[in-house]
C-alpha cells in the first residue's frame, strides 16, 4: 500500500503538471491583446493591410549643364551654357485611408516631386495629386482616381502598447511589397530632430529607404502608424525606426482636406528647456517648465502681458515637464481657445489669460 502510495503521487503531479501545460498553451496571451490563443502566424493581418499599401515613385525634372557642349572659352560673350533636363526618380510606400482615394505618406517621399506614380498590389496605377502636406509633421496627403481602390480605415481606438507586435509593410529599396515584423519599443518619442512636432512609435521592424510612408499595422491589420524615419549612422536600418501614430495622421489629413494646411494654435513665443541651475535662479522647486526667451509683438502672448524672462510652468493648472511638452499642447490646441498659463515671474508664480492665434505657416521658430 505505501509502494503505490508513492507511485500514485508522481502520476498525479504529472497529470496536474500536464493539465495546467495545456491550459498554459491555450490561453498563452497574444502581444497584441490579453486571453487569445498564441500567434503562430500574421498572414491574415498582412493579407487584410497590404493590398492598400502603395509603391510610390516619383519623379523631378532638373536642369543641368550639357557635358558635350562646346567649353565656356568658345561660346560667344554672355551667352549661356547649354542645358539639358534630367529626370531624377525616388521612391516610397504610402497607405490608402478612405474609398475617396485618399493616401497618405510622408512628406519626404513627395517633396519637390513633378510628378508621382501609385502602384497598387493589384497591378494598376494611377498619377495622385497633392491635397496637401505638413512638413512639420513630415505628412503629406495624396489623392489617386482608382475605382474600388482598397483602403485602410484609420481607427481611433487603435491603442499601442510597449511590446505589442507590429508589422512595417511598404516598399524597401524598391524591392516591392515587403513585410517586416517587430515590437513597439516606445511610444511618444521626441525631441529626436526628425520634424518640428514629434510624437513616434519606436519599433525594431525593420524599415529601409522606400518604407517611408508605408503602414504600421497591429497583429490584427489594423493601422497604427505611418513608417517615417530610421535612427542610423549610416543610412541602413540598425533596429530603430519611428512612425508617426495614426491620431496625429488623422488630425494632418482632416485639416489639409478642409483647410488645404494644418491649423494649429499659436502663443508667439520662443521657449527654451530649464536646466538645474537655471530652476535655482528663477526659484522653481523642480527642474521643469521652460524659459521664455522672446516675445513676437501683438501675439496673443504679447498682448496678454507675457514677457521675456517669464518661465512657463503650466498649461490649465497641468505641469509640464519641459518646454517642449509646453509647446505640442498649445500648438495642438485650436485657435480661439481661451487656456490659463502658469508663469513664474521673480519667484512667483502668476496665471494668466491668453486667447491663442493661429500659427502662421512659415513660423519655424515661433509658437
Amino acid at each position: 500500500m505505501k509502494a503505490f502510495r508513492f507511485l500514485l503521487i508522481p502520476v498525479l503531479t504529472g497529470l496536474v503538471v500536464g493539465l495546467l501545460l495545456l491550459l498554459f498553451n491555450v490561453r498563452s496571451p497574444l502581444p497584441g491583446g490579453p486571453d487569445q490563443p498564441h500567434a503562430t502566424s500574421y498572414a491574415d493581418a498582412v493579407t487584410k493591410a497590404i493590398p492598400a499599401v502603395v509603391n510610390i515613385y516619383t519623379t523631378q525634372m532638373v536642369a543641368r549643364t550639357d557635358s558635350s557642349a562646346p567649353p565656356q572659352a568658345f561660346l560667344p560673350p554672355n551667352a549661356e551654357a547649354p542645358q539639358r533636363e534630367r529626370i531624377l526618380a525616388s521612391l516610397g510606400s504610402g497607405v490608402l485611408v478612405s474609398p475617396q482615394g485618399y493616401l497618405l505618406t510622408s512628406h519626404h517621399v513627395i517633396r519637390n516631386a513633378d510628378e508621382i506614380l501609385v502602384a497598387l498590389l493589384d497591378g494598376r496605377e494611377a498619377v495622385a495629386q497633392v491635397v496637401g502636406t505638413d512638413p512639420e509633421t513630415d505628412l503629406a496627403l495624396l489623392k489617386v482616381d482608382i475605382e474600388q481602390a482598397p483602403y485602410i480605415e484609420i481607427d481611433d481606438d487603435s491603442t499601442v502598447r510597449v511590446g505589442d507586435v507590429v508589422l512595417a509593410i511598404g516598399n524597401p529599396l524598391g524591392m516591392g511589397q515587403t513585410v517586416s515584423m517587430g515590437i513597439v519599443g516606445a511610444t511618444g518619442r521626441s525631441q529626436l530632430g526628425i520634424t518640428t512636432f514629434e510624437n513616434f512609435i519606436q519599433t525594431d521592424a525593420a524599415i529601409n529607404q522606400g518604407n517611408s510612408g508605408g503602414a504600421l499595422v497591429d497583429s490584427a491589420g489594423h493601422l497604427v502608424g505611418i513608417n517615417t524615419a530610421i535612427l542610423s549612422s549610416d543610412g541602413n536600418w540598425q533596429g530603430i525606426g519611428f512612425a508617426t501614430p495614426t491620431s496625429t495622421a488623422k488630425a494632418v489629413m482632416n485639416d489639409l482636406i478642409e483647410h488645404g494646411r494644418v491649423i494649429r494654435g499659436w502663443l508667439g513665443v520662443s521657449v527654451t528647456n530649464i536646466t538645474p541651475s537655471m530652476a535655482g535662479d528663477f526659484g522653481l522647486r523642480d527642474v521643469r517648465g521652460g524659459l521664455i526667451r522672446e516675445v513676437a509683438l501683438q501675439s496673443p502672448a504679447h498682448l496678454a502681458g507675457i514677457r521675456p524672462g517669464d518661465v512657463l510652468v503650466g498649461v490649465n493648472g497641468r505641469l509640464l515637464r519641459d518646454a517642449y511638452e509646453g509647446m505640442q499642447f498649445i500648438t495642438a490646441t485650436r485657435p480661439g481657445t481661451e487656456l490659463e498659463l502658469n508663469i513664474v515671474r521673480q519667484r512667483e508664480e502668476i496665471a494668466f489669460k491668453v486667447v491663442l492665434g493661429t500659427r502662421p505657416p512659415a513660423a519655424e521658430g515661433s509658437r
